[in-house]
């Protein structure tokens, strides 16, 4: 008698190539990268080998601690404003559509001028503190989140606000009833987004000056030719941000028990 395979069973094997063979790919590619160092087609203080760069990262550890807390700091904290702000202009937008059509267009305009071109200004205006680089973060972080919020306000089920606005709904229960929890989807999506580009946005800061911060201690590295090391932070860089992006993404699976895959 023939076995036929159920939909979820098909789901479930699809699942498991989708994380099996991106990890068999990365490994082809790590011992690919090792095999060509070793032989030596490529020196290696122009590119180190991974067994190299994980050796260094490991030694360097210890230095670096004091490092990741002042670029965590400065990344959390300018994320946090940066969500404050985004909620109440998306509102704002939203609620009054002569700010929208003020204030979007400006929002447009500001993401084609390069953050690294304006970060040398903020030093120049804040001194070297964590500051300037707390503003680089918010105007990273906040363009994704409050695009992804508003985009998400607005594309509320028209019956359903027709009908709450029909039983004499003021705008706040409007809001606190339909149009939040209908847009807390797309404002999780801008988080995530958001949540990666915080540590790049605090590196980019940390590049141009300061006491401490892992874009100071990479850009030391540079300069000493050390690119075991460059690569070492590069690697914890992308831990710092897959971190917070899972976090994120744990949050929403905590508040949205809906959107949960079955």
């Amino acid at each position: 008698m023939r076995k036929f395979i159920s939909t979820e069973k098909i789901k479930e094997l699809i699942n498991k190539d989708t994380k099996i063979i991106p990890t068999i790919f990365i490994l082809i590619l790590l011992v690919f990268w090792q095999f060509v160092v070793d032989i030596g087609l490529i020196e290696r203080y122009i590119l180190p080998s991974p067994k190299n760069i994980i050796l260094t990262l490991i030694k360097i550890l210890p230095e670096i601690k004091i490092h990741v807390v002042a670029t965590l700091q400065e990344a959390i904290s300018g994320f946090s404003i940066a969500i404050i702000l985004s909620i109440i202009l998306a509102v704002l937008m939203d609620s009054i559509k002569i700010i929208k059509k003020a204030i979007y267009p400006l929002l447009i305009i500001s993401q084609t001028v390069p953050i690294i071109a304006l970060a040398p200004l903020f030093m120049m205006w804040f001194g070297l503190g964590k500051l300037p680089k707390i503003i680089v973060v918010v105007l990273v972080c906040f363009f994704p989140i409050v695009i992804s919020l508003l985009d998400g306000l607005e594309s509320v089920d028209k019956d359903m606000l027709n009908l709450i606005k029909s039983m004499g709904g003021s705008k706040f229960q409007i809001f606190k009833i339909v149009k939040f929890p209908s847009s807390i989807v797309s404002f999780f999506s801008g988080l995530r987004i958001a949540a990666t580009y915080s540590i790049m946005g605090a590196v980019i800061g940390e590049w141009l000056g300061g006491k401490e911060g892992l874009g100071l201690y990479m850009l030391r590295a540079k300069h000493a030719f050390k690119l075991d090391k460059v690569f070492a932070v590069i690697i914890v860089i992308v831990i710092l941000s897959m971190t917070l992006f899972k976090i994120i993404s744990l949050m929403q699976y905590l508040f949205m028990p809906w959107t949960r895959e079955s």
